[in-house]
Formats: C-alpha cells, structure tokens, sequence
C-alpha cells in the first residue's frame, strides 16, 4: 500500500500541535533507509535524529566478540537518537535498519531547541523514552525467560504493528544475529508456526497467515510493550501544555517570541 511521503506518517510527529509540527517541518529531511544500513555506532556523536515512517530500525547491542542482539526497535510509533535531548549525545549500541523503507531525518540541533521549548514535543519524546525503557527491560526479560517460538512471535507482531500488509522480508540468518542464537534455531521456530498454519515461509520472505494464532503463541511481553507505549502517547495527549509560547511563524525565531 502507498503512503504519501508526509510527516504524520510517523506518530510521534502527527500527535504534535499544528504549530510545534510547523516549526520542525522546514527542517525535516526526507530520506530513504536501505536493508541493513547502519544508521548510528556506538559511541559516535549522533548528527540527526531519525523519524521513521515505513522502515524499522533495530537497536543492537554489540559486544566485544563481535556478536550482538536486538535490544529494541522504533518505526513509525517513535524516534532514534533519544541521546540527543537526554544529554548523552552518544549511545552504546548500533542502530541498522531491518526493513527497509522510508523516514525523515532532523539535525540534531534542532531536536534539542524544539525539546527545550517544552510544549507537547518534549512531553511525548520524554514519554516515548520511557515506553522505549519499557521495550527495552521487557525485551531482556523476554529473552531470559521465553522461548525461541516466543520471542519470534513477539517480533513478528511487533513488527507487523509498523507495516501495511502481512509480509515481512526477512531472512532466517537475519533474524538469528537479531536474537542472537543460531541460524537452526530461527528456522526451527518458524518451522513449527508454519506447521501449525501461522506463517508461511519463503526464502527472505515471511508471510503471517494467521495472526490470532500468532498472538496465542506469544508471551505477554509483546501485550506489556503495546499497552505501555499506548498509555503514555494518550497522557502525553491528554496533558497537553499551553502552547502560546510557540511563535505563529515558524520562521520566526524562538528567542523574539520569548522576548516579546
């Protein structure tokens, strides 16, 4: 399905006020995310922030070894680069791309001018890093605790949740440097959902054919993660500061508004 190359198709930026959304638009940079392009390094300084509107970007945590596992993921309903207004300005994981598609893309700069205005822009981006917090704690847990068959059903549904139709391409060897387990593993795992009449599985495609089964086969990791992320965009929402201290002009600069 086509989607217009439009801002709101991510949303953390459509949940903003017109007039906080038209004060980052100007400054906002289309771009196209390719298949396991690397977008951060650990400890690099982040230059953009990153809105995501049909890629998904996977935040993997390398050790010395070289091997690594996925300790989160942002789409459509989020950012990357939360460094930038959290004043760590660097990050110890690597953010790749594992589906490619579509985002937009803010200098860094001006994430931080727009945070430290306040308004609902900082509201959400504080609230959507605690529901990243969450992703991440529970993502740990999940991977402690659950099985392989589990954690693949919470990924694949975590990852429908940001595409428009019900295929994913996505490899078996993909996803095995994503959990970090073997290759025999993945495709064990998608062998029995397959079985079992969830998914139908082709080489570097993933189609889910039967999405409740899916959901039965899930831990309660992927439910914790959606509801958390969903109660804190609606209290950012419902909380919404005073907004006159937004200039009407975008291109009128904050500090004449502040000083008027």
């Amino acid at each position: 399905m086509f989607l217009p190359h439009k801002p709101e198709n991510n949303h953390l930026l459509a949940a903003l006020p017109a007039e906080e959304l038209a004060c980052l638009a100007p400054h906002l940079e289309h771009i196209s995310m390719r298949l396991g392009e690397t977008l951060y390094r650990p400890s690099e300084p982040l230059q953009y922030a990153v809105f995501p509107t049909s890629a998904i970007v996977s935040l993997l945590y390398v050790m010395e070894s070289g091997e690594a596992a996925e300790i989160a993921s942002v789409g459509n309903e989020g950012v990357l680069g939360i460094s930038v207004f959290m004043g760590g300005n660097t990050t110890p994981n690597s953010a790749v791309v594992q589906t490619a598609g579509l985002g937009y893309r803010l200098k860094a700069e001006r994430l931080q001018e727009a945070f430290d205005r306040g308004g609902t822009t900082q509201h959400l981006l504080l609230r959507y890093t605690q529901g990243l917090a969450v992703q991440i704690g529970q993502t740990v847990s999940c991977n402690r605790h659950h099985s392989i068959e589990q954690q693949l059903c919470r990924w694949l549904l975590s990852t429908l949740d940001r595409l428009p139709s019900n295929e994913i391409v996505m490899t078996h060897e993909l996803l095995a440097g994503i959990f970090g387990v073997r290759r025999e593993s993945i495709t064990t795992a998608a062998g029995k959902l397959q079985r079992a009449g969830v998914l139908r599985c082709r080489r570097g495609h993933i189609t889910v054919v039967g999405r409740a089964g899916l959901e039965a086969a899930a831990c309660e990791c992927y439910t914790v993660v959606k509801r958390e992320f969903l109660r804190l965009r609606s209290e950012a929402l419902c909380s919404r500061p005073a907004a006159d201290s937004y200039p009407a002009n975008p291109q009128e600069p904050y500090a004449k508004v502040m000083s008027t």
